[in-house]
C-alpha cells in the first residue's frame, strides 16, 4: 500500500488561500454522512447484517466448540453486495483516480489545495496512515491502491474517500466542529469504509442496471473505448449518492477501523452529536443529505461493546494534534 500527499505530479509548495471556497465540479455528490434523500429516515436493519445474523445464530452451537480464532471480533455487517461483481473494480478505481485528480487541479487553480506542509494536512495524513494499515482484511485490493490525502479550503462540512483510496477533507468540517483526533478518525474511518465496502461500485451497478453490466462485460472482453468508459464512470461518481444501509455500514466499519488504529470509538457518539447540533437551522437540502437522528447514534452505541476491546488493546498514536484553528474572516476589499 502506498500513501502519499499531495499527488506526485503536484509541486511541493504552492499558493494556498484558506478562504478560497472553490467550485469543484469533479468532487463527488456523496460525502460524510450523506445518503440518498429518499432513504434518510430511521435506519432499517441492514439486509446483509440480518442475513449474516441468521446464519450466525444457526451456527452458534457448532462454533461454540471451535477455537476462538474462528470467531471474528468486531462489528458484523455481512458480506459485500453481489452487485459489485457487475462492474469491474479496476475501471471504477481508475475512474475514481481520474476524478480525484481533476478535483485536485480545480482546487489548486483556485488556490484551495493545501500544500504538504500545512499542519492540518500533516495531521490528516498521520491519522490516515494508522487507519489504512487496518484496511486489508476488509478488501484485499487495498494492497494495490495508491492512497492519497487532500485538504480543501472550503467551509463545507464534508469529507469523502473515492474508489481506490482517494481521501479528501474540507476545512469546514475540521474547523466548524472543532474535531479532536479521535473524531477526525471516525470521519476518516467512515469514508474509508465506503471505499473498502465498494459502495460506489455497488451504487453504479444498481443505478445503471443491465446496460451498465453489459458494458462492463464488454470492457472485460476488450471492447469499446477505455477513455470514454472512464469518463462516463467519472460522471457517475460525481453524482451518485449512498443508501441509508451504506451509511449504516460505513458508520460501523469506520468505527472499528478507527478503534483498531488506536482511536477512541466513543468519539463516534460525540461526532454525531456535533453533526446534529450543526444541523439545527440548516436548510432542508442539507438535512436531507446528512441524517443525524438518534437512531444513528443508538446504532453506534449498541456496537460500542464490540469495538471497545479492540481499542483497549490497540497501540495508541504517539502524537496528538491540535484542533484546526478557526478561519479568520477574509479581509474586506478597501
Amino acid at each position: 500500500m502506498v500513501l502519499r500527499f499531495p499527488a506526485a505530479d503536484f509541486p511541493m509548495s504552492f499558493e494556498f488561500d484558506s478562504h478560497a471556497d472553490p467550485s469543484l465540479p469533479s468532487a463527488p455528490a456523496y460525502g460524510f454522512g450523506r445518503c440518498d434523500k429518499n432513504c434518510c429516515g430511521p435506519a432499517r436493519p441492514s439486509r446483509r447484517r440480518l442475513f449474516t445474523g441468521l446464519i450466525g445464530a444457526a451456527a452458534t452451537a457448532a462454533t461454540a466448540t471451535l477455537s476462538p480464532a474462528w470467531a471474528r471480533e468486531g462489528v458484523d455487517v455481512g458480506e459485500k453486495s453481489w452487485f459489485t461483481r457487475l462492474v469491474p473494480a479496476e475501471q471504477v478505481e481508475a475512474a475514481g483516480a481520474q476524478q480525484y485528480r481533476q478535483m485536485q487541479q480545480q482546487a489548486q487553480q483556485q488556490h484551495a489545495l493545501a500544500p504538504p506542509n500545512h499542519p492540518q494536512l500533516i495531521r490528516l495524513t498521520e491519522i490516515a496512515k494508522r487507519i489504512v494499515a487496518q484496511s486489508p482484511p476488509w478488501n484485499p485490493r487495498v494492497k494495490q491502491w495508491h492512497w492519497e490525502v487532500s485538504l480543501i479550503a472550503s467551509p463545507q462540512l464534508n469529507a469523502f474517500c473515492m474508489p481506490g483510496g482517494k481521501i479528501a477533507f474540507f476545512y469546514g468540517i475540521l474547523d466548524k466542529l472543532q474535531l479532536n483526533d479521535d473524531e477526525v478518525a471516525m470521519v476518516m474511518g467512515h469514508e474509508v469504509a465506503h471505499a473498502l465496502r465498494e459502495h460506489a461500485r455497488e451504487r453504479m451497478a444498481k443505478t445503471a442496471g443491465t446496460s451498465f453490466a453489459l458494458s462492463g462485460i464488454s470492457a472485460l472482453l476488450g471492447l469499446g473505448n477505455m477513455g470514454d468508459r472512464l469518463l462516463r464512470m467519472g460522471g457517475q461518481l460525481a453524482t451518485l449518492t449512498f443508501s441509508r444501509e451504506d451509511e449504516s455500514e460505513a458508520d460501523l466499519v469506520g468505527m472499528e477501523l478507527a478503534a483498531r488504529a488506536g482511536y477512541d470509538p466513543r468519539a463516534a457518539i460525540t461526532l454525531w452529536q456535533k453533526m446534529g447540533a450543526a444541523a439545527k437551522g440548516a436548510p432542508p437540502q442539507w438535512l436531507s443529505t446528512h441524517p443525524t437522528g438518534p437512531t444513528r447514534i443508538r446504532d453506534l452505541q449498541a456496537n460500542l461493546p464490540k469495538v471497545m476491546p479492540l481499542y483497549d488493546r490497540a497501540a495508541k498514536p504517539p502524537q496528538r494534534f491540535e484542533a484546526a484553528p478557526p478561519l479568520k474572516a477574509a479581509a474586506k476589499p478597501q
